[in-house]
């Protein structure tokens, strides 16, 4: 059987298979519709003999964490000599797609949300003795975009799989590495430990990465930048800077400061004084933000002192204040922003007010 599946294949006598939907370094994922169940589900599928050697493993490691913030493992069928994994579906993006491409960084009370969602979701992982060892934005899946709707980890089930690729890239040396699209990828937001010792990677591993992850989301880039160059510096593990944009506004800074606290103690060099994903989940519970849907508009009226003025929208104008404007205070009629809003006792009021990139 073709590693490249058509529309229409039957998988099992039971997945039709609707559409591709992706690719990752390790495997192909479709769109397939369950014929028993009546519902679409994701097909993922092996891309090479070497991952294939160990899908069936990765998919019982992957059943044996069950959380709302976990892509649900379904079922794992072999047909001839090809694996096949079926996951539920996450109608959405991957988190970069969802929250960086519109906005080069988002707010702190969408952060402080999206963090208490992975913590939970990587706290169910090591209660089940599970390491997902390649937790990076491709493998988190977002529905409702900004609003957040769901938030889903996947792909636990080929963790162990792509730690593999990792430590064969890493044992082979750059050349290896810079041929490695799992690698490539994951290095951002690997622990040091990951890169020096990878066969002694621990749950800590996970905690590093969510806290790049969450570093990325609310700084805008990566904590030690991207590619081959990254890594001198994540074996460094020097405090990362921190762009003055994060406090410079009174009305955001004491959230900022503490989600990116809680980043900044996820990337410490010694795995042992990262704290445990039970620890973030209590850190991040203890954060205050809102769950308010996330809207687009236009700016329709600056008044000419500039203090404040009205958000244009389909269902009707929004009043804003730039004091509740994050990470600029450079807003001009007709520039494009996200807002949450509400009562204000006449127009509606927007909270936070982020500008969209152009």
């Amino acid at each position: 059987m073709s590693d490249l599946l058509s529309k229409g294949e039957l998988i099992g006598a039971r997945y039709e298979i609707r559409r591709k939907i992706g690719e990752g370094g390790m495997q192909f994922v479709y769109e397939a519709h369950d014929i028993l169940t009546k519902r679409l589900v994701a097909l993922k599928t092996p891309k090479n003999k070497s991952a294939t050697k160990r899908f069936k493993r990765s998919a019982i490691v992957a059943a044996r964490v069950n959380h709302p913030n976990v892509a649900k493992t379904l079922d794992y069928i072999k047909v001839g000599g090809q694996r096949f994994l079926i996951e539920e579906l996450i109608k959405g993006d991957d988190l970069a797609e969802a929250l960086l491409q519109e906005t080069k960084f988002i707010d702190p009370y969408l952060a402080a949300k999206v963090f208490h969602h992975l913590a939970k979701g990587v706290a169910a992982a090591h209660h089940a003795g599970v390491i997902h060892r390649d937790l990076k934005p491709s493998n988190i899946m977002v529905a409702g975009g900004y609003s957040l709707k769901e938030l889903k980890i996947t792909d636990f089930g080929i963790a162990k799989l792509a730690s593999d690729e990792l430590e064969e890239a890493a044992a082979g040396g750059s050349a290896t590495l810079s041929m490695s699209q799992t690698a490539v990828g994951a290095l951002p937001y690997m622990a040091p430990e990951a890169i020096d010792t990878p066969k002694e990677v621990s749950f800590a591993a996970d905690i590093w990465s969510l806290g790049a992850m969450m570093y990325h989301l609310i700084c805008g880039d990566t904590p030690y930048g991207t590619g081959l160059r990254a890594v001198r510096s994540i074996l460094a593990a020097e405090r990362p800077s921190i762009p003055s944009f994060l406090t410079a506004n009174p009305q955001f800074a004491p959230l900022a400061r503490e989600v990116i606290n809680i980043s900044l103690s996820c990337l410490m060099r010694d795995p042992v004084a990262r704290p445990t994903a039970d620890e973030l989940v209590t850190m991040c519970s203890q954060l205050c933000y809102n769950s308010s849907p996330r809207r687009k508009g236009v700016i329709k009226r600056i008044f000419e002192h500039g203090k404040f003025g009205f958000i244009g929208t389909e269902s009707g104008d929004v009043f804003f204040h730039m004091e509740c404007v994050y990470g600029t205070m450079n807003l001009n009629k007709g520039d494009a922003v996200l807002f949450s809003s509400y009562d204000g006792g006449g127009a509606p009021r927007a909270l936070p007010v982020i500008k969209l990139q152009s």
